[in-house]
């Protein structure tokens, strides 16, 4: 079968997830004709993506949050008024990618939850199956954890994700555990590169992080400076940084590089992330402890951080208090083992998805050509 990929550029998560996909469907003989990515102002599509995708890049205009200031927070209001404006830009981003599902003419458009790819799905009814993957369309199944309150946060966060998905032929929901399906959701394994499996698990003297935004490395910062005998290297998204800068003895920042990022996932004491899916399914794998600080004003990541605490990930936390991972348990062999399995779990379900693709596709051509045919009239 031949792909198509739309991804979301907001943070890694989206991305680390297309590369890893990639790879499942070269492996069983499939083909990728190309990669739709939307861009944000505020970062710039990473190297390691371009290098490893191994298929043409398209960059489209595309709706993306809008941060304060500090670039922080997440401003619902603001990110709202900024994206209406720009429906114009988004209508020329959309005619963009129907000239690429025409030229390439793929049997399976995959979405990695960017809006754009639902409203395409709607308005253009494109001939190929339309299938959308990610960890937030679990939010459709009746054990998934809402973060408290915040009821207009969560309504637009459900209708945000539903309109990712509109005219979903599939729903692929990444769990951090098993689930029985419900509500035509597929659940499935989080989707971890190839590399991280083949990484050396160690522990040197080091706490790793990283920001989704880069306004978080100031709190970073702060906290570093108060210990100076915890060391750090975090990392972030931060548009024209350094490759790697050294504002504290004990504290480096980075440029996002996912190969040393996971090489230092493989041997620090633990992580502390903004409460993004993939980077915490990646610390859990190779057995380190979390601490999760969900987005400010992205209800999305407070949720993200609940599930994780739910499934034993780590602890959640208001700030980059990295002295609490010191107090952080150690992982339970026997669970880290049975998490493991279920993430290698990934090449048999991809098998079943494509085994029932052709099967519904069968079907189709067959009653498509009965309804032509005089003599099923």
């Amino acid at each position: 079968m031949k792909f198509l990929f739309i991804v979301q550029g907001e943070g890694r998560g989206h991305m680390t997830q297309a590369i890893a996909f990639a790879r499942i469907l070269r492996d069983q003989g499939h083909e990728l004709l190309g990669v739709l990515v939307g861009k944000s102002h505020r970062r710039s599509i990473p190297d390691f993506f371009i290098r490893e995708i191994q298929a043409s890049i398209t960059l489209l205009e595309s709706p993306n949050f809008e941060a304060d200031g500090a670039e922080k927070k997440i401003l619902l209001g603001k990110t709202i008024r900024k994206n209406l404006a720009k429906a114009p830009v988004f209508w020329k981003s959309l005619r963009q990618i129907d000239r690429q599902v025409k030229d390439l003419n793929p049997d399976v458009i995959l979405n990695f939850y960017d809006l754009l790819g639902g409203l395409y799905s709607l308005l253009f009814r494109p001939k190929a199956s339309y299938w959308v993957i990610g960890h937030q369309y679990l939010s459709g199944h009746p054990e998934f954890i809402f973060a408290p309150e915040r009821r207009w946060e969560r309504f637009l966060f459900r209708l945000n994700t539903q309109v990712t998905a509109w005219g979903a032929d599939e729903v692929l929901a990444l769990s951090f555990s098993p689930k029985i399906p419900k509500n035509k959701i597929r659940i499935l394994p989080p989707l971890l590169r190839k590399e991280i499996k083949d990484l050396v698990i160690r522990q040197e003297d080091f706490f790793l992080a990283y920001m989704v935004n880069p306004g978080y490395g100031e709190e970073v910062k702060e906290f570093a400076g108060k210990y100076p005998h915890l060391k750090i290297k975090a990392y972030w998204d931060k548009k024209d940084a350094q490759e790697v800068e050294y504002p504290l003895p004990n504290l480096t920042f980075h440029r996002v590089n996912d190969r040393t990022f996971l090489e230092d996932m493989a041997a620090c004491r633990g992580l502390v992330c903004t409460a993004g899916f993939e980077s915490v399914c990646e610390a859990m794998y190779l057995k380190k402890p979390v601490l999760m600080i969900p987005v400010a004003g992205q209800y999305e990541q407070a949720c993200n951080a609940l599930d994780a605490e739910a499934s034993g990930a780590g602890i959640a936390a208001l700030c980059f208090d990295f002295a609490l991972l010191e107090k952080a348990e150690k992982k339970d062999a026997e669970a880290s083992l049975m998490y493991q399995e279920w993430v290698d779990s990934w090449p048999e379900h991809f098998r079943e998805l494509i085994k029932q693709a052709g099967e519904r596709q069968s079907v189709s051509t067959n009653s498509n050509e009965m309804q032509g045919n005089p003599a099923f009239g």
